[in-house]
């Protein structure tokens, strides 16, 4: 990358919210306002003391509980102010929220079959969001995100499927292509922002939670 361009790129700490009771029970949560269970939290305050003595000059989060609460340990650490983004949030789906998957293949066994397979054009009854809108609402507000703040390191803290979005756009994988990637809850992936594109740098840094099991195990 050349050193002008190089000068103007935001690095961005992406960070999927903490665990919640409804991640532990594989409950689709999407708009649901869910808080942190007591593991999300920690996971949320082992997050920003690994970010600690990183210099982030600033915190947004989706508008929903688990994403707050999860970033507000950072911004603290930080001391800086937590900025809500309600772009930022997960997949609206509608009527599936509060169900599991394998609740909803003997209810809804077409829909379920359009989402496994990653139709872009499939939404969820009751109110959902189609795939591709979605990952267009989520590439748009982090681009944007980023454009006010060139040459800076911000910290996002957002969901699943919201990362997902945003590790297609920095490797150009279709929306349709098998997730090969994980999406842990606090973990750190950190992505290159660029005139109007992202680049990959680093996924899943998850050592951090990594340590935290190893003092619970003993």
């Amino acid at each position: 990358m050349p050193a002008m361009l190089q000068d103007q790129a935001t690095l961005l700490l992406l960070i999927r919210h903490g665990e919640t009771d409804w991640n532990a029970s594989a409950r689709i949560q999407g708009h649901t306002d869910i808080a942190l269970n007591a593991r999300g939290q920690a996971q949320a305050e082992a997050a920003a003391e690994a970010l600690r003595e990183t210099r982030i000059h600033g915190v947004y989060a989706s508008d929903l509980l688990r994403a707050r609460e999860t970033a507000a340990p950072i911004a603290d650490a930080q001391g800086v102010v937590l900025r809500t983004d309600a772009a930022l949030r997960e997949r609206a789906f509608g009527s599936f929220e509060g169900s599991s998957f394998v609740q909803l293949q003997n209810t809804h066994p077409d829909d379920c079959m359009r989402w496994r397979k990653r139709d872009p054009s499939f939404a969820a009854p009751g109110g959902g969001e189609r795939l591709d809108l979605f990952y267009a609402r989520v590439t748009a507000a982090v681009l944007a995100i980023a454009e006010r703040h060139p040459g800076q390191t911000l910290a996002i803290v957002t969901h699943g499927g919201a990362l997902d979005c945003l590790y297609r756009c920095a490797t150009s994988q279709g929306l349709d292509a098998p997730r090969t990637w994980e999406l842990r809850n606090a973990a750190i992936n950190r992505v290159l922002a660029v005139e109007g594109r992202l680049i990959l740098v680093g996924w899943n840094d998850g050592g951090h939670l990594d340590c935290m099991l190893d003092e619970t195990v003993a």
